[in-house]
């Protein structure tokens, strides 16, 4: 049976805490350790980590006596990690059952895999719930990418649902640990990093639960913090192209795939930004994306944002208003045209 050691970083999340772990230790078919890593918590984290850790011997409670910030922490598990597979847990996290099992088979189906990974139930703030479904429908139960497939799928966005990531602890040791220098883009860049040296595997099930709420919400928009992001994922790409295997390296087509993927990404949000009426940020998001790649200069999206500012945002929306409108006289003339005649929209 492998052994899979569970880290779970904490800060103020002593209300979840219990069912993250509980998750953890109720899996069939591997052999869990937990390790709690509470950082410096304000609230009641340390009283409800102790007592998890009294009950029962596979759970270890440790509190740092100061904040260490979250890569601190990962790297700290990583460290601790000695069994044949680790996952990072959020302690707002959990997983669902069978979860491990369902990882540690694949892994032992395919040794070249060197993590893998699984669609993710998305617990919203209302209670509702969606689904983090990230290859979509048309693949196999379980699914092996080789790195460089998965690395153009991920293109500019992180592809995997964190707390569906199970990693071979001894690749874990040899790739390193998270970088201090991407707060924002670091499970990305760690991906990227694990697929440059081994195959992705993807599991087709419901692995865990994300929750979304105010303490880790991403806004859609977020102001001058967006460029930030970007610039960390640029800095993903720079590391994975410095440290990666020869082959890798020497792929032109696909840094260029990967530049243009994250210059399409920045010309998104510019338009966001446009959007907000925040003119400054979007034009420095436009200026960046046509630095990382100059061949979007002729492309739609820029086409489209250039278009927009010249027009400026007050008369853009009102142009936007009057297309609304005019789509929606089309629209209900056609309906009277057939009802009229005795046909059916669409036939």
């Amino acid at each position: 049976m492998q052994r899979v050691d569970v880290v779970i970083p904490c800060y103020n999340y002593a209300h979840f805490l219990q069912e993250s772990v509980e998750s953890a230790l109720s899996q069939a078919g591997v052999d869990v350790r937990v390790l709690i890593l509470d950082d410096c918590s304000p609230d009641n984290t340390p009283e409800v980590g102790k007592a998890l850790a009294s009950r029962d011997d596979r759970v270890t409670y440790r509190r740092h006596t100061t904040n260490m910030g979250h890569i601190a922490t990962y790297n700290e598990g990583i460290d601790w990690a000695g069994g044949d597979l680790f996952l990072l847990l959020s302690a707002d996290d959990y997983l669902l059952p069978g979860s491990l099992g369902r990882a540690a088979e694949l892994m032992r189906t395919y040794p070249n895999v060197g993590m893998a990974f699984g669609n993710a139930l998305i617990a919203e703030p209302d209670g509702n719930a969606s689904r983090a479904d990230p290859l979509g429908d048309n693949v196999r139960p379980m699914q092996v990418l080789s790195g460089p497939q998965f690395i153009r799928l991920s293109g500019a966005s992180n592809l995997v649902p964190t707390p569906t990531a199970v990693v071979r602890t001894a690749l874990q040791k040899q790739v390193g640990g998270y970088r201090k220098e991407l707060p924002h883009a670091g499970d990305m860049e760690m991906w990227l990093r694990l697929a440059s040296h081994a195959d992705v595997g993807f599991i087709k099930e419901d692995q865990a639960v994300y929750r979304r709420h105010a303490s880790n919400m991403s806004l859609q928009y977020y102001g001058e913090n967006i460029l930030s992001d970007l610039l960390q994922r640029k800095k993903a790409f720079d590391a994975l192209f410095s440290q990666t295997t020869d082959s890798l390296k020497k792929d032109q087509t696909l840094r260029r795939f990967l530049a243009r993927e994250l210059g399409n990404k920045a010309l998104q949000q510019a338009g966001i930004a446009f959007n907000n009426f925040d003119l400054a940020t979007a034009a420095a998001i436009q200026r960046f994306a046509l630095e990382v790649s100059p061949e979007l200069r002729n492309s739609l999206p820029c086409f489209k944002l250039a278009c927009k500012q010249m027009i400026g945002p007050k008369y853009w929306y009102a142009l936007k208003s009057i297309a609304r409108r005019a789509a929606g006289c089309m629209r209900r003339n056609r309906v009277s045209s057939s009802a009229s005649t005795g046909t059916t929209v669409g036939s």
